[in-house]
């Protein structure tokens, strides 16, 4: 029979007790929790807003990168807008979530085509640092009005 030696009462109470430490402090509290649930929803709202009037079309996993006129993050959904009327949605992987508030995203593309897989990332304008990562997913296309 295999004897294992017994921890002092010390010691296993402080591991104990860093232990619940360190899971309180990865548990998000309720007023987190529900902070978080706030901007989701306020982010689905703006990207509703922002297609409203258009009509998807089906996925593709390319896209010409070039017309590309600007993009826009909503949460992890990166808005590709070639015209007004004109626009693709990608939902990545997440991480490049700071181009919401004025990251840029900047892409190594194959071809000129941004496509499913590739890895864009974020930097802040002013001091060019970079700020998150992300993989590019299916591209859903948005025309209408």
């Amino acid at each position: 029979m295999l004897r294992l030696p017994l921890l002092p009462p010390t010691f296993a109470a402080s591991a104990l007790l860093a232990a619940s430490a360190l899971l309180a402090g990865c548990a998000q509290t309720a007023a987190g929790r529900a902070q978080a649930q706030a901007a989701e929803a306020t982010t689905q709202q703006k990207l509703a807003a922002r297609l409203a009037g258009l009509t998807p079309g089906k996925p593709t996993d390319c896209i010409r990168e070039f017309p590309t006129a600007h993009s826009t993050a909503y949460g992890s959904r990166i808005v590709f807008e070639v015209t007004r009327n004109e626009l693709y949605v990608n939902e990545t992987t997440g991480g490049c979530e700071s181009m919401e508030r004025g990251d840029y995203l900047v892409t190594v593309s194959n071809e000129g085509r941004l496509c499913r897989g590739d890895i864009g990332r974020t930097f802040e304008p002013q001091a060019h640092i970079s700020t998150g990562s992300c993989a590019l997913g299916s591209f859903t296309p948005y025309t209408g009005r």
